[in-house]
């Protein structure tokens, strides 16, 4: 597996310095399990930020998004092992790494999908937080996500097949990092269906007014 595309600086400083959102922080935490190259980057961050805690007197935080998610993954039956938080390591086969695989209850065969017509489905995943929205995406091979912009921030991380974004390609621990400028018509690349972990903090803008009639039943 070859990653191409990676976490921002202003994503990996950010969850190093534990001020994320949980959504946020849990598609940062799901690539760095795929990710060698991003947890030596993570690594440098938390060691800078270490340097500069020690001369620096700052107030205990009170309830980070890191110890939410760790709260959330030790209630969820079974218990994972637990991963250290600077080095998040993935398994060793294609299923969904952790921290996700406890949030979701299980691997991908195990879900249960709710249909979003035309062969896509999702699951939506509950978090604490207020900010964001988080969903697994099934887009069936060969076929598009409708074309849309955004109302905010999306990261839209690849767990199993692939998807096309203009030149770009985006396969198996590949993250997509995209804002209110971009406007797209990602699609899954043919022979396997393309399965991604996907989060918002604002509803999409579609093109199509028949997915804008839908999409708040669709809740995307």
């Amino acid at each position: 597996m070859t990653i191409r595309h990676h976490l921002s600086d202003d994503l990996l400083v950010s969850y190093a310095a534990g001020s994320l959102a949980e959504g946020w922080s849990l598609a940062v935490a799901t690539h760095l399990a795929l990710c060698p190259a991003c947890r030596k980057r993570l690594a440098l961050a938390e060691g800078i930020g270490g340097e500069l805690l020690e001369a620096t007197e700052v107030s205990p935080e009170t309830d980070s998004s890191w110890e939410a998610m760790r709260r959330r993954i030790a209630q969820s039956p079974p218990r994972p092992v637990e991963t250290p938080r600077g080095a998040p390591v993935a398994r060793r086969y294609d299923g969904l790494p952790e921290p996700l695989r406890s949030y979701v209850g299980g691997d991908i065969e195990t879900l249960r999908w709710r249909s979003l017509g035309r062969g896509a489905s999702q699951i939506r995943i509950q978090t604490a937080d207020t900010e964001t929205q988080v969903r697994l995406l099934r887009i069936p091979a060969g076929k598009p996500v409708p074309e849309h912009s955004h109302g905010g921030r999306e990261l839209t991380l690849v767990l199993s097949g692939s998807f096309a974004d203009g030149k770009d390609l985006f396969a198996r621990g590949d993250i997509e990092d995209a804002d209110a400028s971009l406007t797209h018509t990602p699609t899954a690349t043919p022979g396997e269906d393309c399965i991604c972990l996907a989060v918002t903090d604002a509803p999409l803008r579609f093109r199509s007014w028949f997915v804008r009639a839908i999409q708040p039943i669709l809740g995307i």
